[in-house]
Parts: structure tokens; sequence; C-alpha cells
């Protein structure tokens, strides 16, 4: 049986700080530093709990479908895991979420943080949408 505890909780937690994040422009009192350290930290979270994402996805397609010789790289097993309907967002975002990935693990300059951000949204409700799939629970 897998436990998807700290897929639930680092979705809970990007989830927590990107609403956060998303305030920042109502919140007079914090300083352009805190305001970029709240950024970072969506880009941290999502670092997380992507790569959460992808390796609970790799032990459901192994452990609860019994496929044989699954890669150990994301982007062969979000293929793998659209073939088999398991996610409902195109194939191709998922690929953007990798490559944002990819990206921020690398530099944190201001345009691939732009674009990683941009992202969020969509990557939070395609996450929340597989976290239901693969669980068979309700998001709260």
């Amino acid at each position: 049986m897998i436990d998807y505890d700290k897929l639930k909780k680092s979705l809970r937690q990007l989830e927590l700080q990107f609403a956060n994040y998303q305030r920042i422009a109502q919140r007079k009192d914090l300083s352009e530093l805190d305001k970029e350290a709240i950024a970072e930290s969506v880009i941290q979270r999502f670092e997380t709990c992507y790569d959460c994402v992808w390796k609970h996805l790799k032990r459901y397609l192994i452990e609860a479908l019994g496929l044989p010789d699954v890669p150990n790289s994301p982007k062969p097993i979000f293929r793998i895991a659209a073939e088999n309907r398991l996610l409902q967002a195109p194939t191709e975002q998922w690929l953007s979420y990798a490559d944002a990935r990819i990206q921020t693990s690398h530099d944190y300059d201001g345009e691939k943080a732009k674009i990683a951000l941009a992202l969020m949204a969509d990557f939070i409700a395609d996450a929340t949408a597989l976290y239901q799939t693969l669980t068979g629970e309700q998001w709260a």
C-alpha cells in the first residue's frame, strides 16, 4: 500500500504558500526582500511537491498497475501515466511543469521564477486532481 502522506503534506504546503504569494499586493507591510522570500518559498515548495508527485506516480504505476520497467525519470513517467489515463491535464502540460522544475533547480533568476510562478495555479489544480485519482480521496 502506498503512503501518500508526504505528497499530501507537500501539496498542502505549496497551496498555502501560493495563496500567501497571491496576497502580496495587498500586504503593504512587506518589504521587497520579504516579497522575494515568499516567491522563492513558493518555488521551493513547488520543487518539493513536483518531486513527490512524480515519485508517488512511479510507485503507483509499479504497485497499483503492476507495470514492469517503469523509468526513473519524470517525463517518461508522465507519458506512461497519460497512456494509462491517470492525468486529467494534457501530457504537454505536465512536461511544462517538468521543464519549470529543471529550470528553477539551476537558477532563480527573475525570468525563470516568473515562468514557474505563472504555472503554479495550474500545477496545484493538476496535482490535486492527480492526488484524488491516485488515492480515491477528495481534496479538502
